[in-house]
């Protein structure tokens, strides 16, 4: 079937409704050339000079000369962002989070996407199983960077158990013809306790290194674990020594790399820090933040912001009216919430005017052993808020919301919260400066 490219929408005062592309029109080609996705359509604008092929509702075909500047975009925005088909992950891992979820939630939940496009557009990862030969070469001749690879393992017969595919072993060679094109990528290994841990992540690291500086980092995460699992492959929790272990590994590779390619390149998540119970690394060892989706130097870049506005507030001695008061309450998960309340002690001790409530959320609905705040839901912050003193607000972080919704993830709205706690909520976004602007109600 040809694929229908349908406007969705023209931004205002770009190329597209210069020369009067409507939402409902089709783009049929660029160049002569017949648009397969996105891949390709944002490859052939990329000239100074292109012909762009647009059918009206009416079938009325319409060819367009457009000169504009190199990369320049058109100011078109798609139907379907991808131009194409989502591609569904054939994959069965044994640590997949979407197979540990409670039946009856949204249908949208438990779509498994391995798409390469993804990868490149919003910074999904990909297990590289799904991808063919055909889509290495649009990669490497587009040269689409940077994309995201979940390796887990370098060993490929492991790597074909922990994703219950027989490929999977094979589909690290596609690595070598990224790596060969000079394509950036960014990579992740998801821990399970026995399985790929220890000496086999030591193995994956050493041989993942071979692909610096085009393999800018890579991050290791705990596998999640719902209290969902019932007939799932039988993984372990993390102890405290187990993340001792694992920090002392990253951390004695991340001197060997820094001192052969300077950069760390190794990284642990957050959550191997707080669960060993060390201290956060200095904020030079995360290399720019290159893994923040992952969860690594979240908490440290949210501390660095704050005392970065705290300070700043300090220097232009921009302070709140003297007669300024409030009292705010704030909801977070367990994993955040120790930094959330060091922020909160901080500020009271610089606004004595100002009370903020700190409550850890516990997940019950996924488990406690769940605590990232983007995992919360409405369910268990009503549940846990009921006739807790709240005080003039309360804040919540952005993540545990739909992108672009006031919904969360159990389908209760941001509306029923408000009016089930009797208070307002304020949205705060991760950032340690909106988590002041936001206590100090601005």
């Amino acid at each position: 079937m040809k694929k229908q490219h349908v406007v969705k929408n023209v931004l205002p005062g770009s190329i597209a409704e210069e020369l009067e592309i409507m939402p409902g029109d089709r783009i049929l080609s660029i160049d002569d050339t017949e648009i397969e996705d996105i891949f390709d359509y944002q490859f052939l604008i990329q000239d100074t000079y292109i012909e762009v092929l647009v059918e009206k509702p009416d079938g009325e075909q319409w060819l367009l000369e457009v000169d504009k500047e190199f990369d320049e975009d058109l100011g078109i925005e798609f139907e379907n962002g991808l131009m194409d088909e989502y591609r569904h992950c054939h994959n069965n891992c044994i640590f997949c989070f979407i197979d540990q979820m409670p039946k009856g939630m949204r249908k949208t939940l438990y779509f498994k996407d391995d798409d390469s496009r993804l990868s490149f557009l919003q910074g999904n990862y990909v297990t590289l199983t799904n991808m063919s030969d055909h889509d290495i070469d649009r990669i490497c001749r587009y040269h689409l960077s940077p994309i995201n690879i979940s390796f887990h393992t370098m060993n490929p017969t492991l790597r074909c158990k922990m994703l219950n595919n027989r490929f999977a072993g094979e589909a690290l060679k596609k690595v070598d013809r990224l790596n060969d094109a000079g394509i950036r990528m960014n990579g992740q290994i998801v821990l399970c306790k026995g399985v790929n841990d220890g000496e086999e992540l030591e193995y994956s690291i050493r041989e993942m290194m071979k692909y610096i500086p085009n393999l800018e980092s890579v991050s290791v995460v705990p596998v999640g674990l719902s209290k969902y699992r019932e007939g799932l492959y039988p993984l372990e929790p993390f102890t405290e020594a187990d993340a001792c272990e694992v920090v002392d590994t990253i951390e004695r590779y991340q001197r060997e790399c820094y001192a052969k390619y300077g950069i760390h390149f190794i990284h642990a998540s957050d959550e191997w820090y707080i669960l060993a119970k060390r201290k956060l690394p200095e904020e030079e060892r995360y290399d720019g933040y290159l893994q923040l989706e992952n969860g690594v130097g979240m908490v440290r870049l949210m501390l660095e912001e704050f005392r970065q506005a705290m300070e700043a507030r300090k220097r232009k001695k921009a302070f709140p009216d003297p007669d300024f008061s409030d009292s705010v309450s704030v909801a977070t998960g367990l994993l955040a919430y120790p930094y959330i309340r060091q922020m909160a002690d901080e500020m009271m001790e610089a606004f004595p005017n100002v009370s903020i409530t700190v409550y850890p959320i516990t997940n019950y609905f996924f488990g406690e052993r769940i605590t990232v705040s983007g995992l919360l839901t409405g369910q268990d912050i009503l549940e846990q808020l009921k006739d807790r003193k709240l005080g003039n607000r309360l804040l919540l972080p952005q993540n545990v919301l739909r992108a672009g919704e006031a919904v969360f993830l159990d389908d209760i709205t941001l509306d029923e919260v408000e009016k089930t706690l009797q208070v307002p909520v304020n949205i705060v976004k991760s950032s340690g400066c909106d988590f002041v602007n936001a206590v100090l109600g601005e």
